[in-house]
């Protein structure tokens, strides 16, 4: 929970004293980690699902119970954020508003993407199916991807997504297919 505190922190200039505490990322994420995601590992039926869904009235952010979170996650401007069940997010990532890791309806088993380390995604962009995103991306606002994997170290923008910057020189590039599941 620190490290989520210390993400809004770093990560929003608007936060300059204790208004980390009024942050719906932050009560999305602490309850997704500490209660609704352990009851799901624990196959608990129905109350995990339960959490999420009125977590998601309060906040606006829809986290699937089955869904990793990395520490350090931040949630800028909540609303309409969704993560899927199968999604798994790494360390000190960034979501904004209206985004999405969400699936295709055409996958069986791992349906949703994989979210690297310090990954940014921009404001409605969307990425879907079981792509993985590598270390150190930024995604731009409104990108869509699906089932393209991002390599690590560079900038993805556009719908369909597109390479624009790669281990910071620029480049126009097009995204690699996932890997048939």
């Amino acid at each position: 929970m620190f490290d989520d505190i210390k993400a809004i922190r770093r990560n929003d200039p608007a936060c300059r004293n204790i208004e980390w505490a009024l942050y719906p990322s932050l009560h999305a994420t602490v309850v997704h980690r500490y209660l609704s995601h352990p009851l799901y590992r624990l196959n608990v039926p129905f109350f995990p699902r339960l959490i999420s869904q009125i977590m998601r009235f309060l906040t606006g952010i829809e986290i699937h119970p089955g869904a990793k979170i990395g520490k350090g996650f931040f949630i800028d401007h909540g609303m309409g954020v969704v993560i899927g069940e199968t999604a798994e997010v790494g360390n000190n990532c960034i979501m904004f508003h209206n985004s999405s890791l969400g699936g295709t309806g055409k996958h069986i088993g791992k349906r949703h993407p994989t979210i690297g380390n310090n990954v940014l995604i921009g404001t409605s962009a969307t990425l879907l199916g079981p792509i993985n995103v590598g270390d150190n991306v930024k995604i731009g606002a409104e990108t869509f991807i699906i089932n393209k994997d991002v390599p690590s170290n560079c900038t993805v923008v556009g719908a369909p997504g597109k390479i624009v910057r790669m281990d910071g020189k620029k480049v126009d590039m097009e995204l690699l297919p996932a890997k048939l599941r």
